[in-house]
């Protein structure tokens, strides 16, 4: 396939271009920066709303992963209004421009995340549970919206809603493993708040199965079907590093450190299960979190 690609310098991004490649896919990259002679590029600005829309002609299918980090920083105004417009304002611009294609593409694989539930305890959440509230639900929820003009053109949009991707080269997992080796890790919060997990093999090999499943389409939870409370990882990594996980965090501390990101990112509750994946046969290299850790940390 000729495949494009948003996000393609991320975490994510950069592991899915190599997978592609590796298949045998032409893989080309949506970058800001003006293109070098021979470059397989396509030039967008999504804060301008400029994009070469004669550029995406010719493809197979897409793969859009752009979006402000969310946990850069601590939230403000103008960090929750980047973290929004980078999403639902980039979605639009690409998913306008595929719409307008005479031939567009077949498939667009559109990042979303497990924020879409919200704060929900215990309850077991698939892809038929309805939003939950909150800054990050709000997101979720205009984010994917925006992705409506290339479903209306006839494109079959899989919408990601991504869980805590764990790598040790970035994300949550590389911000915890300095102190947990130190021996300075411990609960968060009462440890109770499930966290629902998918490491970055898995996460790649879910994008290629959204690219190749035709009976996949709308949301997909992309997340480990063994989700851990924030206990259970604590005690798992702790082992994994075969160091002592018995300084807490308190609530008090998290939120007078990052604000407003403790609620909604440390302290939060998502429990949620892979049924679309589970239902169109996709088989994850790393379902438990124990053999996961050991891939990634040892």
């Amino acid at each position: 396939m000729r495949v494009a690609v948003s996000g393609s310098t991320g975490l994510v991004g950069s592991q899915v271009v190599a997978s592609l490649s590796a298949a045998g896919h032409e893989v080309v990259r949506l970058v800001r920066r003006a293109p070098a002679p021979g470059e397989k590029v396509v030039r967008w600005d999504p804060e301008k709303g400029e994009i070469d829309a004669a550029g995406l002609g010719g493809l197979d299918a897409v793969v859009h992963l752009a979006g402000e980090n969310i946990a850069s920083g601590r939230w403000n105004a103008a960090r929750k209004a980047a973290i929004l417009g980078s999403r639902v304002n980039g979605t639009r611009l690409l998913c306008d421009a595929l719409a307008g294609l005479a031939r567009p593409p077949k498939t667009l694989v559109c990042a979303s995340a497990i924020g879409y539930y919200g704060d929900r305890g215990a309850d077991v959440l698939t892809e038929e549970s309805p939003p939950g509230t909150g800054f990050l639900a709000e997101v979720c929820r205009e984010w994917e919206a925006a992705s409506e003009p290339a479903a209306r053109k006839g494109i079959r949009v899989v919408v990601l809603r991504i869980g805590v991707v764990l790598s040790a080269k970035g994300g949550a997992l590389s911000r915890m493993l300095p102190p947990f080796r130190a021996g300075l890790g411990g609960v968060i919060g009462s440890g109770r708040q499930y966290v629902s997990w998918v490491a970055l093999d898995d996460l790649v090999g879910i994008v290629l199965h959204a690219l190749q499943s035709g009976r996949l389409h709308g949301p997909v939870n992309a997340v480990s079907p063994v989700p851990v409370t924030n206990r259970e990882l604590t005690e798992v990594l702790g082992k994994v590093l075969s160091r002592p996980t018995l300084l807490p965090v308190p609530v008090f501390a998290l939120r007078l450190a990052v604000g407003e990101m403790a609620d909604a990112l440390l302290l939060a509750s998502t429990r949620v299960a892979p049924r679309r994946l589970e239902e169109t046969g996709y088989r994850f290299r790393f379902p438990e979190l124990r053999e996961a850790l050991r891939h990634l940390v040892t």
